[in-house]
């Protein structure tokens, strides 16, 4: 069994990581600490969020710094301002019983000129966001010339939420010798190039396999129609009475919506997005760390880099355009050996994304039904049968209420006494859910067959012309997601696609003509504003009797030419 004492740590950094619980080392942290011990090899370590990253290079670190030297001799960059002040609160943990070394953490949306306060007293280890530490860097206060050591953390995250510049600027104002240390859920491209160009000759260390999901989560899928998807996603939360998770979703606007819905329905919920205040994400966060929220709806840039222990799902509201931020949402569950859920609601024309996701994992994303209202309705009377049952503690106080009560409740029998208290406690599910419909879609192929046969005798398809083409980015794929992703139009049936460079022709199920007008018109894309217009219809279009080529003859004109014949 590996203990911490072991790997040669001081006796003041064992203390306090003691007194934290810190026992045992994670799978990374027993690959990782004792390297960066005893070599200044530059390191790649691949792992999910949540494995104890932060421990795995603060402990060598704060072990190796030269406490009586007030230079900064460590630079941690980290995605958000949640993660950066997460990993600068652990590392002030670790180094509780080093009294000399100070540790900073430096990031957006906080007071700039208390930074450079504290910068100025001397900071041995500095923590912050790429594009606050590179102002400091540029305002001449921030001075990483002399570290002897560099960790990009979720650095994938960095890239993805379009870092990339600011991290090479800040790369190269670093010395040549000094110990690069990149820690990553996913290895993308751009990942192996930022090692390729920055890094000599590193060691990769990978816990679990390369771009796959965390090994306690099991992830699931529920196929919809579109315009069901927030009524799945209030079955999803009725049927796990205990839920504690984030619900993601696309945008903000979307993101705000979602948990405006789940507040007015009674659910413990608020939103996370970029339009909120850095007092309003403080407060939202205080709240869902705390446990007074049980859903959080966020946005993915906003929940980057976002450390909450024991959640019991990730929902995605919506699929990420991305296989691998996929991986990081739900990356978040099943920590420290326990279990997670990872849940994804669809429609029909995503399944194929699913299947995308799945290779990626290598692990299956089954399908679950929608449960019906008899099932929701089962399982929440029975968790509050569960909670009274196994009700530890009864404050005192009720005694002297008793006798007033069971005077008061005296002519009723035990049935029909647990009857009403049954009724008071659950009568709003039974009334919600009395006439349930269910909410289930068929398979793709089933589906498909039964779209032609509601179209049998129908419209058919029109035809639109659109202010987009190959030019502007687009192509099928794409144009595919644009549609999907407006819940309005996602389920209605796609005709023939015509790309052309500057516009694109495509027909779509004529009974969604407004929508689909609604859908497109005035939004932007690629920084375009779209204009769509009906090109033609499928619908047969009464004569034009006006036109010289019409062969029959009105009848007014017939009337007309008789009047003259009189």
């Amino acid at each position: 069994m590996q203990l911490f004492e072991n790997y040669g740590l001081s006796k003041e950094i064992l203390k306090a990581i003691k007194e934290l619980g810190y026992i045992n080392p994670t799978p990374i942290q027993a690959k990782t600490i004792p390297h960066l011990l005893n070599s200044d090899r530059d390191l790649v370590g691949l792992a999910q969020t949540g494995t104890g990253k932060t421990a795995a290079f603060g402990l060598p670190i704060l072990n190796q710094i030269d406490y009586q030297n007030k230079i900064t001799q460590s630079i941690i960059l980290s995605p958000t301002r949640e993660l950066c002040v997460q990993i600068a609160k652990d590392m002030q943990n670790y180094a509780k019983y080093l009294p000399e070394i100070r540790i900073t953490a430096v990031y957006g949306g906080a007071s700039i000129e208390n930074q450079i306060k504290d910068l100025r007293k001397g900071s041995q280890v500095v923590v912050g966001t790429p594009g606050r530490v590179l102002d400091l860097i540029n305002r001449k206060v921030l001075k990483i010339n002399q570290i002897s050591f560099l960790v990009l953390d979720e650095a994938d995250e960095m890239l993805n939420m379009g870092f990339k510049e600011d991290i090479d600027a800040i790369l190269e104002t670093t010395p040549i010798e000094k110990q690069t240390l990149l820690f990553s859920a996913t290895m993308p491209p751009e990942i192996m190039k930022i090692a390729a160009t920055y890094m000599h000759d590193p060691l990769e260390i990978s816990v679990g396999t390369k771009n796959s999901g965390a090994e306690n989560v099991e992830h699931f899928y529920y196929q919809v129609n579109a315009k069901n998807r927030y009524l799945a996603l209030k079955r999803i939360a009725d049927i796990n009475p205990d839920i504690y998770g984030i619900v993601f979703c696309r945008t903000r606007a979307e993101t705000q919506e979602v948990a405006d819905k789940l507040i007015q329905d009674g659910y413990n919920a608020d939103a996370l997005h970029g339009d909120l205040s850095q007092a309003q994400r403080d407060h939202v966060m205080h709240r869902f760390r705390s446990g007074n929220l049980q859903l959080l709806v966020a946005t993915d840039v906003a929940a980057r880099g976002l450390d909450v222990n024991d959640l019991s799902h990730i929902i995605n509201y919506n699929l990420p355009d991305e296989r691998e931020i996929y991986i990081h949402r739900t990356g978040r569950t099943g920590r420290a050996g326990k279990k997670g859920e990872a849940i994804t609601i669809i429609h029909n024309r995503e399944l194929h994304k699913i299947r995308e996701i799945e290779k990626l994992l290598k692990k299956p994303i089954n399908r679950r039904q929608v449960p019906d209202g008899k099932e929701v309705c089962t399982k929440q009377l029975m968790h509050i049968i569960d909670r009274i049952e196994h009700l530890s503690e009864i404050d005192p106080e009720i005694d002297q209420f008793l006798p007033i009560i069971l005077k008061k409740l005296s002519w009723l029998d035990r049935d029909e006494l647990i009857k009403r208290f049954v009724a008071v406690e659950f009568s709003r599910f039974l009334t919600y859910y009395k006439n349930a419909y269910d909410l289930n879609e068929p398979d793709f192929k089933e589906n498909k067959r039964s779209n032609k046969a509601k179209n049998q005798g129908k419209s058919g398809y029109t035809k639109f012309f659109l202010t987009l083409g190959a030019k502007d980015g687009l192509n099928k794929g794409k144009l595919l997601d644009l549609i999907n992703t407006n819940d309005n139009i996602a389920g209605a049936d796609i005709g023939k696609i015509e790309i052309m460079p500057g516009y694109t022709f495509f027909e779509m199920d004529s009974n969604y003509e407004n929508e689909v007008i609604r859908a497109f018109n005035n939004k932007r894309y690629a920084g375009k504003r779209l204009k769509i217009e009906i090109k033609n219809s499928n619908k047969k279009e009464k004569p034009d009797f006006r036109k010289k080529d019409n062969k029959p003859t009105p009848k007014s004109d017939k009337k007309r030419q008789t009047g003259r014949r009189k």
